[in-house]
């Protein structure tokens, strides 16, 4: 499958999408087999996309956010709305992420969304991913404040389940 998005394409409500794949993660390297078995499926073109993002663009994407664990997020969110969002800080880290959320007041309703090639979003997860294993992130999180290297990890585990769920293998 090709590795653009038409512009033509309608964008497709990703809360109500049906055919995405429920995913768990319980370490980073779990995350880096799937991602290998996703870019071997996307490369012989046995990849159905059932989102609105290229498997490149989802991983630049993925990449960007663990990388604002090193270098800091450009979202600066109000007071009330990360002093709410701290008391589920625990189902953030353990259950599911819920698709389709928009972070308001944020064009596209969230970061990155920029077409990635996969050769180049590919490798660049891959990298801080093994960074995240081995080195604790040092920038605050922008929501939650400090966190433990495991709770950073946890965070990074269900926003990555979330989006590589809308790619489907075709074995």
């Amino acid at each position: 499958m090709s590795n653009t998005v038409q512009a033509s394409s309608p964008l497709v409500d990703t809360s109500k999408v049906t055919e995405r794949r429920h995913l768990h993660f319980n370490s980073i390297d779990e995350v880096l087999a799937e991602v290998d078995r996703l870019v071997a499926a996307e490369r012989a073109g046995r990849l159905k996309h059932v989102g609105n993002w290229t498997l490149g663009q989802t991983l630049g994407h993925l990449a960007t956010w663990t990388e604002y664990g090193y270098t800091g997020s450009p979202l600066k969110p109000p007071f009330f709305i990360r002093w709410i969002l701290r008391f589920q800080k625990q189902r953030f880290l353990t259950g599911p992420m819920r698709a389709g959320v928009k972070i308001p007041r944020v064009a596209g309703g969230t970061l990155a969304t920029n077409v990635v090639p996969l050769a180049d979003a590919y490798p660049r997860l891959r990298q801080i991913m093994e960074r995240l294993k081995n080195e604790p992130p040092t920038a605050l999180n922008p929501i939650f404040g400090k966190m433990s290297h495991e709770e950073q990890i946890a965070l990074n585990l269900r926003h990555t389940e979330l989006h590589l769920s809308f790619h489907v293998p075709m074995d």
